[in-house]
């Protein structure tokens, strides 16, 4: 522990030199960093999946970074400090977590989800379940998120088969509205609720939809990398060719590539 204290007062007195040396750090603002750190945690995110341990070090590094800047542009503004934040976080998280800092008896993680819910809704006053979701996060994100806040309130399915029943339900739907051909903004709404009830089953068999979705979009590329540099090496102009040619060089890098 004191190897971590020193370490981080390190990182601060770094901080300090940089924000009153470097032109670039003295610029910034919170507003500046502000798409840097989302930046950040993508690319943590994308390291994860990945399972790039170096790499997830490196980034979490970048995280803290960001953390420590955010602190020392607050302490300037004397809205917060880097110790008000932590000791803010510590309060939070005793006060969340009733069954182990205090008595309250929990046997399951859905009972620790539905009770953090409870605690959250009543420190921020909030009047309705869905009120404090980002208008910012990802589509899929807030699916997932909206998803889960309202299973902690009960509303849920009871079992895979019956999300499974309604994804198909969603299909037939869709289906049906691209068949008459006539209404763009209805089947607009139907892919909606194909994407919507696909992440809900994710969610419910406890798969990251937005994990998979990028470990396919990464086996895509490097698929396709394949097949563009099989053909560029047989001397052939992929412009040129045919969808049945190119299947045969795709279902070679299915073969060949991880």
């Amino acid at each position: 522990m004191e190897k971590v204290k020193s370490s981080l007062n390190t990182l601060i007195e770094i901080m300090n030199e940089l924000r009153e040396k470097c032109p670039w750090d003295k610029k910034q603002t919170m507003e500046s960093l502000r798409e840097k750190t989302i930046e950040e945690v993508y690319e943590l995110s994308e390291a994860i999946i990945n399972n790039d341990k170096k790499n997830i070090e490196e980034e979490l590094g970048d995280l803290l970074l960001h953390i420590v800047f955010y602190a020392k542009i607050g302490s300037e503004k004397k809205q917060f400090t880097l110790n008000s934040i932590i000791n803010t976080l510590i309060i939070k998280l005793k006060k969340r977590h009733p069954h182990v800092y205090g008595k309250l008896i929990i046997n399951s993680i859905k009972e620790v989800e539905e009770n953090w819910e409870k605690i959250k809704k009543k420190e921020k006053k909030y009047k309705n379940v869905l009120e404090n979701i980002p208008k910012s996060l990802p589509p899929v994100t807030k699916s997932m998120r909206i998803q889960k806040k309202v299973r902690a309130v009960g509303f849920d399915w009871d079992n895979r088969e019956q999300v499974m029943e309604k994804f198909e339900e969603e299909i037939i739907e869709m289906k049906n509205e691209i068949r008459k051909i006539n209404n763009i903004e209805k089947i607009k709404d139907e892919i909606g609720d194909v994407f919507f009830s696909l992440i809900n089953y994710s969610r419910f068999i406890g798969i990251d939809p937005e994990e998979a979705l990028e470990k396919t979009n990464t086996k895509f590329i490097k698929r396709f990398k394949y097949l563009e540099n099989k053909v560029k090496k047989e001397g052939k102009d992929l412009m040129k060719m045919n969808l049945s040619e190119m299947n045969k060089y795709w279902n070679k890098s299915k073969k060949e590539t991880v």
